[in-house]
């Protein structure tokens, strides 16, 4: 008999394919508004909470818009970034204590300033730059002191070969080529794309190993987005003419603040058990899913 698992933002860019890749072993029940629960009424999750028999309960809803939630910092608690991330979150974390479920928490790369050219390890101090940031960090504080068992997953630019809802970087900047659009990108940041896959899957084996605590479940290369978008052009044989670059600030320029190096190392999860793609490696691979299409 499959195992139930109780999820937020599971029609997501993220969510929805963790649920494709995990549901041969799972059942999984979608907590959203469109199945009639919001996580900010805390009776509706335990309402589902209280009849399901699931262990496990995956939390990936979010305000993940940086420059939107940026603008709600000066309403602090009032404003739908802290409300959703943060209060959101709470109920999540009491519902599962009530309920004695386990806690599955998704976070990001942004949780680092990114300040010191090094990887960031589970371990390391986080310290947020954003808005955006600040509310997913205190999400994992939540987490952490819930006396529960936990695991944060923290991932960083995911992208996958066929996209739900919203596009992520890699079909941005594809799309933009394809349509003969000049793009700029910025040179002087490195970051860790993550292939989705490999978190759907290496989410499965810390279920399956019973582990819990923070993993870092990101790309193994990292890359600038400028390297990003040319190697999307020569995998997908692009004009990688119609690509320029610019620096970090200019291109945030009174934006959301972005960290420079926020770059995390996935040894841990490797050292379990599974190996992450770099960028390379996971841009061949979502070419030949999008070939059989």
């Amino acid at each position: 008999m499959k195992q139930s698992i109780i999820g937020t933002g599971l029609s997501g860019l993220v969510g929805s394919r963790i649920v494709e890749l995990l549901t041969p072993e799972y059942n999984f029940e979608n907590l959203s508004l469109e199945t009639g629960v919001n996580i900010l009424n805390i009776k509706d999750l335990e309402e589902r909470f209280s009849a399901s028999k699931a262990d496990w309960v995956f939390h990936l809803a979010a305000k993940t818009d940086v420059d939107g939630s940026e603008l709600d910092k000066e309403q602090g608690i009032n404003g739908d970034a802290w409300k959703i991330n943060v209060g959101g979150t709470q109920n999540i974390v009491s519902a599962c204590q009530k309920y004695h479920k386990k806690l599955l928490y998704v976070s990001t790369d942004f949780v680092f300033d990114g300040l010191e050219d090094r990887y960031y390890l589970e371990e390391d101090q986080p310290h947020p730059l954003s808005w955006y940031a600040v509310t997913k960090y205190e999400g994992e504080k939540l987490v952490l002191d819930s006396k529960i068992p936990y695991l944060i997953c923290r991932i960083a630019f995911p992208y996958r070969a066929v996209n739900v809802n919203k596009k992520d970087l890699v079909h941005l900047i594809i799309d933009k080529l394809q349509k003969k659009e000049s793009i700029t990108v910025v040179s002087d940041q490195y970051i860790t794309p993550t292939f989705i896959d490999d978190i759907a899957l290496a989410i499965k084996l810390l279920l399956l190993k019973n582990q819990t605590g923070i993993y870092h479940l990101v790309g193994s290369e990292k890359i600038t987005p400028l390297n990003m978008a040319l190697k999307i052009a020569k995998t997908f044989k692009l004009n990688q003419n119609l690509i320029s670059n610019t620096t970090l600030v200019k291109y945030y320029q009174n934006r959301a603040p972005r960290p420079f190096h926020a770059v995390l190392k996935n040894a841990k999860i490797k050292n379990l058990g599974y190996a992450m793609k770099g960028f390379s490696e996971g841009l061949e691979v979502i070419k030949k899913q999008l070939a059989n299409c």
